[in-house]
């Protein structure tokens, strides 16, 4: 059953983190993401059909945005454990047989998923000059198994917004998806 994503209010400052990077095995900080143009945080993981479905199009968006100096970077939260699919190595082949242009960490305490109130996979979240959310949603209405064409359309039209300097229409669609695999039930954590 697809989850669909709760809405961070919109000018949320994005929390910081540093997290483990899959491929390069060193730590990103959000700080070492951050552009002064917009700044797209994707809470992604490996196994997800509605991921998988998207994967070559979101590459492609990332090759794309980031030529005009966008940055953007991955996020995996799943507990590796339940998930086995979803673990460091797995991750770090992931990123490399897609040629993720952006790096791809692991959220192991899940603590960073908390934070942005991240519930689901694929999950975008776009950042504006002065790091306050502008966008959240989908990255298209493009779903496993419908004939919708994967574009990215919504979350082009995002950054597209941002680049002429304009706000984003506040009506976004959640992302819709796996469930994050949780260590805990989220309704446990304080």
């Amino acid at each position: 059953m697809p989850l669909a994503s709760t809405a961070l209010p919109l000018g949320t400052v994005a929390p910081n983190f540093a997290l483990l990077d899959t491929v390069s095995d060193q730590i990103v900080s959000l700080q070492d993401v951050t552009s002064n143009r917009a700044t797209v945080i994707m809470f992604l993981c490996n196994h997800c059909p509605y991921v998988r479905h998207i994967l070559d199009e979101l590459v492609q968006v990332a090759n794309e945005y980031q030529q005009k100096g966008m940055r953007f970077v991955g996020i995996s939260a799943n507990d590796a454990t339940s998930s086995p699919q979803d673990g460091l190595q797995q991750m770090r082949e992931l990123a490399k047989e897609h040629g993720f242009p952006f790096p791809y960490l692991y959220d192991q305490t899940q603590q960073v998923a908390r934070n942005y109130q991240a519930v689901c996979t694929p999950e975008f979240y776009v950042f504006d000059r002065n790091m306050r959310l502008a966008y959240h949603g989908q990255f298209d209405d493009a779903r496993p198994k419908s004939n919708m064409p994967v574009t990215g359309h919504d979350l082009r039209q995002a950054l597209d917004t941002l680049l002429t300097g304009q706000p984003v229409a506040a009506d976004q669609k959640p992302g819709i998806g796996c469930g994050i695999k949780w260590k805990t039930p989220l309704e446990a954590v304080d």
